[in-house]
């Protein structure tokens, strides 16, 4: 049986993660999931603070685990935009792939504050939609909470660090 990858990222908010998630799908050809698009569906509206996202977030997560694990055990890769900035997020990915034994890859995007802080700002102009909870107090908040990925967490890790200027 042919099982499909798994591909998933960590990184600040605003360091780049939905867009690497496009681009890898692309090249690999994969079914691609955004959480923040399952949740604007799921529950329009309702997501305003950091608990709502934390809420609203665990409801989806024992669907997206069979919906994944299938899409996988089919054969197709797939690629998640999906946060995986804290050990509790990290250890959900585990337990997709695990559980299948499928392969896959972790995209650690280390980014430094400033850049996330532009490309936030620069997004609240593109989707002002977003503006509820895309501001620098929600940076603030939510970088409290992360934390990058090291070796002994046992994930096959890919480091995409600021180009040289």
């Amino acid at each position: 049986m042919n099982i499909g990858k798994l591909t998933f990222f960590c990184g600040k908010m605003g360091a780049g993660k939905t867009t690497k998630s496009r681009e890898v799908s692309c090249h690999q050809n994969a079914v691609l999931l955004v959480e923040d698009e399952w949740l604007a569906s799921a529950y329009p509206d309702s997501i305003k603070t950091l608990d709502d996202y934390i809420e609203y977030s665990g409801r989806l997560k024992p669907q997206m685990k069979v919906l994944v694990q299938s899409i996988l055990t089919s054969g197709a890769n797939v690629v998640m935009d999906f946060p995986a900035n804290t050990l509790a997020q990290r250890a959900w990915f585990k337990s997709i792939f695990s559980e299948i034994q499928a392969p896959h890859e972790l995209i650690y995007i280390d980014q430094p504050n400033e850049v996330c802080l532009r490309q936030i700002a620069k997004r609240l102009v593109e989707q002002p939609q977003r503006a509820a909870t895309d501001t620098a107090a929600m940076f603030e908040l939510v970088t409290k909470y992360f934390v990058a990925p090291t070796a002994d967490e046992g994930f096959t890790t890919t480091t995409i660090t600021p180009a040289e200027r």
